[in-house]
C-alpha cells in the first residue's frame, strides 16, 4: 500500500539531499531559507563551527511591511541579511534553498542578496 507524503516531507527529503552536498564554512557560510505561509527566514550558517553569523526574518518589529508572506518581503528580507553579512566581511555564500523550489518568494529572496553585494 502506497501512502501519499505531505509537501513538508516531500520537502524535508529534498533538503536531506541537498545538506548532504551543501556545507558553510567560516569564508564560505551558507545562505539558509525557511518560507512558512506567512513570513520568511534567513540565516548564514558556519557549519564547521557551528555558529549563525547573520540572520534576517519578517518577524522583526522594526521592519514596515504591508505583508510579510509575498515576494516583496522576501526581497527586502535578501537585502537585510545581504546587509548584515557585508558588516561581517562576508562576501561569498554558498545558497542552500533549503527543499524549496527556486521560485516566487526564493528566487526573489536569492537575487535581491545577490543584487545588494552577497556572491553565490
Amino acid at each position: 500500500m502506497i501512502t501519499k507524503l505531505d509537501k513538508n516531507a516531500v520537502r524535508k527529503k529534498r533538503h536531506g539531499r541537498v545538506r548532504a552536498k551543501v556545507s558553510g564554512t567560516p569564508q564560505r557560510p551558507r545562505l539558509n531559507v525557511y518560507r512558512s505561509n506567512q513570513h520568511i527566514y534567513a540565516q548564514l550558517i558556519d557549519d564547521v563551527n557551528k555558529v549563525t553569523l547573520a540572520s534576517a526574518s519578517t518577524v522583526e518589529k522594526d521592519l514596515s511591511l504591508e505583508s510579510t508572506g509575498n515576494v516583496e518581503a522576501a526581497q527586502k528580507i535578501g537585502e537585510l541579511v545581504a546587509k548584515r553579512a557585508l558588516e561581517k566581511g562576508v562576501k561569498e555564500v554558498v545558497f542552500d534553498r533549503g527543499g524549496y523550489l527556486y521560485h516566487g518568494r526564493i528566487k526573489a529572496l536569492a537575487e535581491s542578496a545577490r543584487e545588494a553585494g552577497l556572491e553565490f
